[in-house]
């Protein structure tokens, strides 16, 4: 969720609120610790099928590139899965914590503070790289696209999940989870519903960068509606942490893409020679 971007102009959300709470993204009592407990397994359970469709077992050795990493989630899921990660994030507070979490655990993972407006990589550097909750915050998703773009190899992979500009995600994303007092998760704004993407929206910009969408797929909680606000109260009266109430809403792979989506793209080119498609 940490934007990888820099905030050039006035924003109506709270980006500093990354680099305030970016020392607690493991710990459970921290609402950024939301995206943990069935976000972040149900978004890698995915993205782990897409890697085995398109490459089978060779996965060991492979360079990936967390754009906007945060606190580490998904990083180091893809360490754990055998690749070299790289981790970029513009909160020095956030990248301090994802180093700590990581070298506790004995996980090698190479994370540095950068933008993705300008990513901290040379041109062709990864096979994969992966963008979640992160392009619903740029100021200028051309320019983050195609700095992903550049930095992947030809025939390599790019993974992200986004939030899509519906009236069922203004409920969800801007009235439940940021407006409404008795079952809001955060206290200050971090989303816009002017700056969530449509899939389509989405796909003219990843083609103008040479990214084909492969699959888009809906992504959001299979727990019943009135678990979910059950959860989202027993949270506000603080009942249950953010981590549990996370896990009580299985977050996961939907048939919907109304609220959120994720998917893949791949860029052009063969991958042994470069030569473009």
């Amino acid at each position: 969720m940490t934007l990888p971007g820099g905030l050039g102009g006035a924003m109506p959300i709270d980006n500093d609120i990354y680099e305030r709470l970016g020392e607690s993204w493991w710990d459970e009592s921290c609402p950024l610790c939301l995206l943990y407990g069935s976000i972040t397994p149900g978004r890698f359970g995915y993205f782990r099928d897409v890697l085995e469709r398109h490459l089978g077992a060779v996965v060991n050795g492979l360079r990936a590139l967390d754009i906007g990493c945060g606190g580490g989630f998904l990083a180091e899921k893809f360490a754990a899965l055998g690749c070299q990660v790289t981790g970029v994030d513009p909160s020095p507070a956030s990248i301090d914590a994802a180093r700590a979490h990581a070298t506790a655990r004995g996980l090698r993972i190479d994370y540095q503070v950068g933008t993705g407006e300008h990513l901290p990589a040379p041109d062709s550097a990864f096979d994969l790289a992966y963008c979640c909750d992160v392009l619903e915050h740029v100021p200028d998703l051309d320019r983050v696209i195609g700095e992903t773009a550049r930095v992947l190899k030809p025939g390599g992979l790019y993974l992200f999940d986004t939030i899509n500009r519906t009236a069922r995600s203004k409920l969800v994303m801007i009235k439940l989870m940021q407006e409404w007092r008795l079952v809001r998760v955060f206290e200050a704004p971090i989303h816009d519903w002017d700056m969530f993407i449509k899939p389509a929206e989405l796909a003219g910009v990843l083609e103008r960068y040479g990214l084909k969408i492969g699959e888009v797929t809906g992504l959001g909680p299979r727990a019943s509606v009135p678990a979910i606000l059950g959860g989202l109260v027993a949270m506000r009266r603080g009942r249950i942490s953010y981590g549990e109430l996370s896990r009580r809403l299985d977050v996961g792979r939907v048939t919907s893409t109304a609220i959120s989506y994720m998917g893949y793209a791949t860029r052009a080119g063969d991958p042994l020679t470069g030569a473009a498609r």
